[in-house]
C-alpha cells in the first residue's frame, strides 16, 4: 500500500531519514521488503515542525520520491526534531497532491498506511459523518483523509486514541450495513508536534507491518563503535513501516491492536479497539 516514517527526537535534515539509512524511506519507495507491493511510487510526502511557526510545513508532490529533485534538495537543508514522511501506493483513488499525505490540519498531520476497503460504497455514509465544520478542510478523495477528518471530528485535537477509536468503529459499523466484512487495513500516525501517536489495527487483526527503535542508548551500549548512534541523542523515537537498517535488535515490531505515544523522549505502548457504537 504505502510506506512511512514518524520521527521524534533531536534536530536533523530530513536527508538523514529519508536518503542516508540503508532502507531509507525513499529506498522503500522503490524497494519496499515489507510492503503490500514492493514499489510506492504514486507520490510522496513530508511535513515537518520548526521554531518559527505553530503550524507544520508541508511539501507533497506526485513524482515518485526516488526521482523527485526537488525533495533531494529540500531535504538537506529542512531541518526539524518532528518529522512525518510517507510514499504513496494508491488503492484507487488519483494520483494528486492533495491525496498525498500527511494530511494536515492546524498543528496537527496525520497519515495512513493501507485502506478502508469498499471505500466507494461507504464514502457518503462516512463523508455525512464528519462535522460540518471540518468538511470544506476535506481536499482531495482518499479513504484516508476522510479518516483524518473523521478523527478530527471525534475530538482529535484533545484525545487522539478515544477519536482514532471512534472513527474507526464508525467505519467497521458502517461497512456491516454495507456488508463489507473486513474494512480497516492500516498503521496510521499523528502528531502535533509535541506528542506522537502511531496505531497498527485490522479489522481481520493482520495489520501491516510496523517497527520503532530500540533505546538509543541500550543499542550505544551494544554497539560502541557505531558512528552512526553517536550521532542520535537518547530520546530518539522512530516508527517506520519497515526498519531502516539490519543492525541486530534495532528495531521492535509494534504489536498487533495497539497504539505507541511518545511525549518528551518518554514512550509507552497500549492496546487499541475500535469503539463501534460511535454515532
Amino acid at each position: 500500500m504505502c510506506r512511512w516514517i514518524a520521527y521524534r527526537g533531536s534536530p536533523v535534515t530530513l536527508d538523514e531519514l529519508l536518503y542516508k539509512p540503508a532502507n531509507s524511506l525513499v529506498m522503500q519507495s522503490l524497494h519496499s521488503r515489507l510492503g503490500a507491493e514492493p514499489t510506492n511510487g504514486d507520490g510522496f510526502g513530508v511535513g515537518w515542525y520548526d521554531e518559527h511557526s505553530p503550524t507544520p510545513g508541508v511539501f507533497r508532490s506526485i513524482e515518485p520520491a526516488w526521482s523527485d529533485r526537488n525533495l533531494r534538495e529540500l531535504a538537506q537543508h529542512v531541518r526539524s526534531g518532528t518529522v512525518l514522511a510517507h510514499v504513496r501506493a494508491t488503492s484507487g483513488t488519483a494520483v494528486q497532491q492533495t491525496n498525498c499525505h500527511p494530511f494536515r490540519f492546524g498543528s496537527w498531520l496525520f497519515m495512513h498506511n493501507g485502506l478502508i476497503a469498499g471505500f466507494p460504497s461507504l464514502k457518503r455514509d462516512l463523508l455525512l459523518a464528519v462535522d460540518p465544520a471540518l468538511f470544506p478542510h476535506i481536499e482531495g478523495s482518499t479513504d484516508s483523509e476522510t479518516l483524518f477528518h473523521l478523527a478530527l471530528t471525534f475530538g482529535l485535537q484533545d484525545d487522539p486514541p478515544a477519536a482514532i477509536a471512534a472513527a474507526v468503529g464508525l467505519v467497521e459499523r458502517t461497512a456491516r450495513e454495507h456488508g463489507v466484512p473486513f474494512p480497516v487495513q492500516g498503521t496510521f500516525a499523528t502528531t502535533d508536534g509535541r506528542r506522537l501517536w502511531a496505531f497498527r489495527y485490522s479489522s481481520e487483526g493482520r495489520s501491516r507491518s510496523l517497527f520503532r527503535n530500540q533505546d538509543v542508548a541500550v543499542l550505544r551500549a551494544q554497539y560502541p563503535d557505531n558512528p552512526v548512534l553517536h550521532d542520535l541523542s537518547d530520546d530518539t523515537r522512530i516508527v517506520v513501516s519497515e526498519p531502516l537498517g539490519d543492525l541486530r535488535g534495532a528495531w521492535l515490531e509494534v504489536p498487533e491492536s495497539s497504539y505507541l505515544v511518545v511525549d518528551d523522549g518518554a514512550e509507552d505502548v497500549h492496546p487499541f479497539a475500535p469503539v463501534r457504537s460511535a454515532a
